[in-house]
């Protein structure tokens, strides 16, 4: 049995992730803002412990301490908060609200999931970031930027990780188009919450370094490093 935090899962993928967890009977702890939606999954799912705060406001690692404290300890956390919006008007706030939750929110959770994992010599970080971490997007150029500084920041944990000499994982997962809320129309390659779900477990429980959701985006992020600009910026 493995002690397993997810933050952000009130609803979406992280939501499908905890509760398949829970069935492969861990012990889970869920976060997020949204008290309607936790309660919701509390009521059907009571051995979900919940907790409610906004991981950018001040004192997101005292909360998770608390649900540490709570199991007796932690095995895995899933990372799944993250906001993207679309900003063709270019708003200073929109892209401001998506660095401070993609990069700075970021930062200080990975932070303390990794020191606690290195301390204690074994654990396992694993944070949903995009396919758009992999080029710059016109219609919301915060969100694929942020993406992509989380797609390099794990990379280096995953190096620091591998050169401590702990059992240490960090697994960095970048989905394509996954059919949540945000695209309620037909995409292109979209997957279903529970694919994606199923296989963000699988690469974690397989501690792969990096995964694409589902296997195909990879294909498609390869491409994108490799096209030229003044072919890329046409598209």
């Amino acid at each position: 049995m493995k002690k397993i935090i997810v933050v952000g899962a009130s609803s979406g993928m992280g939501k499908s992730i905890a509760i398949k967890y829970l069935k492969l009977n861990n012990r889970v702890c869920i976060t997020g803002r949204r008290a309607v939606l936790l309660n919701k999954i509390s009521d059907e799912y009571p051995q979900i412990k919940t907790s409610c705060f906004d991981i950018t406001q001040p004192g997101s690692v005292n909360h998770l301490e608390e649900l540490v404290s709570h199991m007796g300890g932690l095995d895995i956390l899933v990372i799944s908060a993250g906001g993207g919006e679309i900003n063709e008007d270019y708003a200073l706030e929109k892209e401001e609200n998506m660095i401070t939750l993609n990069v700075n929110a970021f930062v200080n959770i990975t932070h303390w999931a990794f020191n606690y994992f290195t301390r204690q010599g074994h654990g396992q970080l694993a944070v949903i970031s995009s396919v758009a971490a992999n080029r710059g997007n016109a219609v919301s150029p915060a969100y694929s930027a942020s993406k992509a500084f989380q797609s390099v920041y794990l990379e280096g944990l995953a190096i620091k990780a591998h050169r401590s000499l702990k059992d240490v994982t960090v697994t960095t997962i970048e989905p394509g188009f996954v059919a949540t809320k945000k695209h309620d129309g037909k995409i292109f390659w979209e997957v279903t919450v529970e694919k994606a779900a199923d296989q963000i477990i699988n690469a974690i429980e397989n501690k792969r370094r990096k995964v694409y959701i589902s296997k195909r985006w990879g294909m498609i992020a390869w491409l994108l490093k490799r096209i030229p600009y003044n072919m890329y910026r046409r598209l």
